[in-house]
């Protein structure tokens, strides 16, 4: 039995500028949350100096998490939904779509 689905991606070549700072970070991810159609609970950001950040978004179907290297333009980012996984498939497209890397890697995992 599935009861969810979680990618784990690594993006490359995001601009420095979408991941650099706290506010577009949340800003990104907060509309992620909200045009995926998932259920936000809380979240926390964390701002590293000079540069980058770290973001948790607890949602009732689980949980988004990411971490970003501007001075590499790397995101990682965690995905986990239980339930409709048509749910993790759209936040992960609106992350490409958002955060504009040249590349990515991803491993998706069905749960349970």
């Amino acid at each position: 039995m599935i009861v969810g689905k979680h990618i784990i991606a690594e993006l490359y070549g995001v601009p420095k500028e979408l991941i650099s700072y706290e506010k577009e970070v949340r800003r990104i991810v907060e509309e992620v949350v909200k045009e995926a159609n998932l259920t936000k609970v809380a979240s926390q950001y964390k701002q590293f100096e000079p540069h980058g950040v770290t973001g948790v978004v607890l949602i009732s179907e689980s949980h988004i998490s990411l971490h970003t290297w501007p001075e590499h333009g790397l995101v990682n980012l965690d995905i986990f939904t239980c339930g409709d996984t048509r749910k993790t498939d759209r936040a992960f497209e609106l992350f490409l779509e958002k955060f504009k890397p040249s590349s990515y890697r991803h491993y998706v995992l069905d749960r349970g």
